[in-house]
């Protein structure tokens, strides 16, 4: 089952030495106390949906700063691929998919439990910069004259872009699959594919290389992330340190200013 977000803090434990009088004698002045080393060392593995490369990638210099012990490796790609790696015993400690279908599939192999959706996501058109092919909306999609790339149906962005046009009665004809939303986008920056659906977050990380065209429907086509520490994570501690950041106002911060949308 997939918890629904809470706000996760680290408590900060402190200790107090107080001064006592004895025999009419002042005892010595308390020695100013230094925080604690950081208890966390080692490295975090995380395996996360490629949309979540820009965010997690500055998450985790702020995460490093913070434990100083603890180098975050982090492995991007489509949910799905990832999600096989982790049931065929690749050595992760934390799994941040796209949709919950996939992070299903994990949980069910026993490779994980109570995963925690902590962002979402919408899909949108882009399109070269300049528009070139003059798209104007998903009913483009469906023209074989245009170069055409989405994602393949296996992985989050796929399935999410066919539920797009089942529900806009478009019947796309792409000229291309690709393994993640960042290939996607990567065709349609090379000018490769006059149009792709990607996510809205990934329009805004293309900066002016793009530009987007925001689809009404996708207001029904919602991807849910969830985030789960994986039960045989090489690393537990950082591992439940590194999902309670992504919940915390700060990385919840990070997710609302990078395009994400709330954990609803």
């Amino acid at each position: 089952m997939i918890r629904r977000p809470h706000r996760a803090a680290l408590l900060i434990a402190g200790a107090a030495i107080a001064t006592a009088a004895l025999g009419g004698c002042s005892a010595p002045a308390p020695t100013k106390q230094t925080p604690s080393a950081d208890a966390l060392t080692g490295t975090v593995t995380v395996f996360a949906a490629a949309s979540l490369t820009e965010t997690f990638d500055s998450l985790a210099t702020t995460f490093e700063a913070e434990h100083p012990g603890v180098d975050v490796v982090l492995s991007y790609g489509g949910s799905s691929a990832l999600a096989t790696q982790i049931t065929e015993g690749a050595p992760a400690d934390v799994f941040a998919a796209a949709n919950e279908s996939t992070m299903s599939t994990v949980v069910d192999a026993g490779d994980a439990s109570d995963p925690t959706i902590f962002t979402s996501n919408v899909l949108e058109i882009a399109v070269p910069a300049g528009n070139p092919a003059g798209i104007t909306g998903l009913a483009d999609f469906a023209d074989p004259d245009l170069a055409i790339a989405i994602c393949d149906a296996q992985v989050p962005c796929g399935s999410a872009a066919q539920a797009l046009f089942d529900s806009a009665g478009v019947t796309a004809k792409p000229d291309t699959l690709e393994e993640d939303v960042k290939a996607v986008l990567t065709k349609v920056e090379l000018g490769e594919a006059d149009a792709g659906l990607v996510y809205k977050t990934d329009v805004q990380a293309a900066g002016d290389k793009v530009e987007g065209i925001e689809v009404p429907e996708a207001a029904k086509v919602i991807n849910e992330y969830p985030i789960v520490a994986l039960t045989d994570a090489p690393n537990p501690d950082a591992a439940a340190a590194w999902v309670d950041f992504i919940l915390s106002d700060e990385g919840q911060a990070a997710l609302t200013a990078a395009g994400f949308g709330p954990a609803d």
